[in-house]
């Protein structure tokens, strides 16, 4: 078998296991989008489909890594073609983790119902966090597919947003509870929410530095923004 033909046949089984990736991608944006709207309209219904969905991110993920570790063995890759499955590898767990934070979204927002707490809390302010982490999370998965390193350092760059989100909120629950000790339980479970959902941008966070790992080869994880901005010119 020719040099080229190997080369061809590797090149579609890339391809192959990118689009999975994709597909993954698509399955946990659907997740927190549902999750997202379960907190919107505290829909007991929508929160299960959420649940539900878990099963299946969980199956993907697996039959990725299996997907990888044939690759792996089989073709020896090195340089560029080594650090593309290195990153789908990653960008699969971290995409499988940011399903597990859209589940305990659900979650919360099942055991909120089930306590009756729905009006009495500032959810509205915690939709915002959310509606920025499930953009964020849709911005890397188009970056990835394009391997588009610009639009990777932005994702970096408004990653803080949601952090300010998340203090921000943190700071309202904080006058809530003292306002009104009775709503300390409540407003806890409402901080439990506000940490997923900064985790999922936490998750399109590495995603993003995984795709310049990838095109720069340089491993910007822990690196001020500053730094990675030079990698890039």
């Amino acid at each position: 078998m020719s040099d080229k033909h190997l080369s061809t046949q590797f090149d579609a089984e890339l391809t192959s296991v990118s689009t999975r990736v994709m597909e993954l991608g698509g399955l946990v944006e659907s997740q927190l989008n549902k999750a997202i709207l379960a907190l919107s309209s505290f829909d007991v219904d929508t929160a299960n489909q959420v649940v539900g969905i878990e099963p299946s991110v969980n199956v993907m993920e697996v039959e990725i890594d299996r997907d990888l570790s044939s690759i792996i063995a089989r073709r020896q890759p090195t340089a560029r073609d080594l650090r593309l499955l290195i990153a789908i590898s990653k960008s699969t767990a971290n995409l499988e983790r940011a399903g597990d934070e859209a589940v305990k979204i659900a979650r919360m927002v099942l055991a909120i119902i089930k306590d009756g707490n729905t009006r009495a809390l500032p959810c509205a302010e915690l939709r915002v966090a959310a509606d920025l982490a499930s953009g964020l999370l849709r911005k890397a998965l188009d970056a990835f597919a394009r391997l588009d390193t610009d639009a990777a350092f932005s994702i970096l760059k408004e990653d803080d947003l949601i952090d300010k989100e998340f203090e921000g909120f943190v700071r309202i629950l904080i006058t809530y509870m003292m306002e009104d000790p009775r709503t300390i339980s409540a407003s806890l479970d409402l901080l439990f929410l506000a940490k997923a959902i900064e985790r999922v941008g936490d998750h399109a966070k590495n995603i993003a530095e995984l795709i310049i790992y990838i095109v720069k080869g340089a491993d910007v994880r822990h690196t001020p923004i500053e730094s990675i901005e030079s990698v890039l010119k």
